[in-house]
C-alpha cells in the first residue's frame, strides 16, 4: 500500500493531480490527465466498442435507449447535458455502460432484466453516475501510480468490464481491457455509482423504487451462478436493501419531478 501511495504521488507531481470530492463526499485523487483528454479517450474507447459491434438495427429499442439516456442526462449540470451518443450492441448479455465524453453503450441483454423504462433507466443512470463521479479520472489516477502510463486506457475502458474485454487486453491491450476495474476500491465507486444515478433516475422523473426490482432481475437471471460483474460489486442482498432505503426517500424527489412535468413516455 505504501508502494502504491508513493507512486501514485510521484505520478501526481508529474501530471498535477488534485485532491476533490466526490457527488457523495469521497475524497479522491484526480487529474492524471485533462477532460479533455479523458474524453479523446472516451470516444476512442466508444468508437472500438462499436467497430467490434455488431450493433443493433432495431429502430424501436435504439430509440427507447436515446430516450431514457436523454430524460437522464436532462438533469445534469448544463455544460454537461448535450452531445450524448448511445449505441446498442447485439449481445445477450445483460450490461451497459458510459464513457467520459458523454458516450452510452447499452447491450441488447439488458432488456430481458430491465423490463421497463424505470428499471432501463436504473442502468443507465447507475452507468452515467459512474461518469459524473469521475470514477474514470480516479482509476486511470491510481492505475498511472500502480503500473505506469502504458495502462492508462485499460483503466478507462474498465467501466465495460466482462469476459470480452478480459480477452481482448489479453489480446494486445485493447483499450476496452478492464485493466483497473478491479482496484482496491471498485466496490466503493460502485456503491457511489448506485447513490448518484439512483438520485438521477428520481430527478428525470422515473421511479427510484424500480432500481430494487432491477436488481432482484438480476439475481434471479443469475440462477446458482451470479453474473461474472457481480464479483466486484457489492453484495447484491446488501445492495438491495440500501436501494429500497434509498428509493424511500426519494420518492418526494420523483413526485415532484413528475409535477414539475417531467414524465418519460420511453416504452
Amino acid at each position: 500500500m505504501k508502494t502504491l501511495v508513493l507512486s501514485v504521488a510521484i505520478a501526481c507531481v508529474a501530471t498535477a493531480c488534485a485532491t476533490t470530492t466526490s457527488p457523495t463526499g469521497r475524497t479522491q485523487m484526480v487529474g492524471a490527465v485533462s477532460q479533455q483528454e479523458l474524453n479523446q479517450l472516451g470516444a476512442q474507447a466508444f468508437a472500438e466498442a462499436k467497430s467490434k459491434g455488431p450493433i443493433s438495427s432495431n429502430a424501436k429499442q435504439n430509440a427507447y435507449v436515446r430516450c431514457v439516456v436523454s430524460a437522464i442526462t436532462r438533469q445534469l449540470p448544463p455544460g454537461a447535458q448535450a452531445g450524448w451518443e448511445t449505441a446498442l450492441f447485439a449481445n445477450q448479455e445483460p450490461n451497459a455502460f458510459a464513457l467520459p465524453g458523454g458516450k452510452v453503450g447499452v447491450n441488447t441483454g439488458i432488456f430481458t432484466v430491465a423490463r421497463n423504462q424505470d428499471q432501463l433507466a436504473a442502468v443507465i443512470a447507475h452507468e452515467i453516475g459512474h461518469v459524473v463521479s469521475r470514477h474514470h479520472d480516479e482509476r486511470i489516477t491510481r492505475q498511472m501510480g500502480a503500473q505506469g502510463a502504458l495502462q492508462i486506457l485499460g483503466a478507462l475502458a474498465g467501466s465495460r468490464y466482462g469476459e470480452g474485454a478480459g480477452n481482448a487486453a489479453m489480446q494486445g491491450g485493447s483499450v476496452l481491457a478492464q485493466t483497473g476495474f478491479l482496484l482496491p476500491g471498485s466496490r466503493q465507486q460502485e456503491t457511489e455509482a448506485d447513490v448518484v444515478g439512483q438520485q438521477l433516475m428520481a430527478q428525470a422523473g422515473f421511479d427510484p423504487r424500480q432500481a430494487v426490482n432491477l436488481w432482484q432481475n438480476m439475481i434471479v437471471a443469475g440462477g446458482s451462478r451470479p453474473p461474472q460483474w457481480l464479483s466486484t460489486h457489492p453484495d447484491p442482498q446488501a445492495r438491495i436493501a440500501e436501494l429500497q432505503q434509498r428509493s424511500a426517500q426519494l420518492v418526494p424527489a420523483y413526485e415532484q419531478a413528475r409535477a414539475a412535468g417531467r414524465r418519460p413516455n420511453c416504452g
